[in-house]
């Protein structure tokens, strides 16, 4: 089951970058989605799928008679999920923000510089005449 779930997380992974490099900015937000989904699954898996022993209770102390979940995969999994729905809610607007600037989601299209290089921005400021 562990060798099921390690494939899994690389094919999310996999795919997450192939999104996240495809130069679509959509395409960008979906890969990060997928990515944070593939890293869940990965400190999941690194709780332990089985049961082995108690998490929390040492060699001396007494052990319970059903078996216990392991507690600190399922928090850090839980605050990336909230981390994880703030960031996916920031990358929508600013790719809403970028689409309403540049008219365009694609990177090789849009022009992210709001001047020309070889524009002077300054032209607000008085020039000193030096003669």
């Amino acid at each position: 089951m562990e060798h099921l779930l390690a494939l899994t997380v690389g094919i999310l992974f996999s795919g997450a970058l192939f999104l996240m490099l495809s130069g679509e900015l959509v395409r960008f937000v979906f890969g990060f989605v997928l990515m944070g989904n593939a890293v869940n699954l990965l400190i999941f898996a690194a709780g332990r799928l089985s049961f082995v022993g108690p998490p929390l209770i040492g060699k001396t102390g007494t052990v319970p008679a059903t078996p216990v979940a392991n507690a600190l995969p399922q928090a850090l999994i839980l605050t990336a999920i909230v981390i994880s729905f703030a960031m996916t809610l920031f990358l929508l607007i600013l790719l809403y923000r970028t689409y309403a600037q540049t008219r365009t989601l694609n990177t090789r299209q849009a022009d992210f510089l709001s001047e020309s290089p070889g524009d002077d921005s300054d032209s607000d400021t008085p020039e000193k005449d030096h003669s």
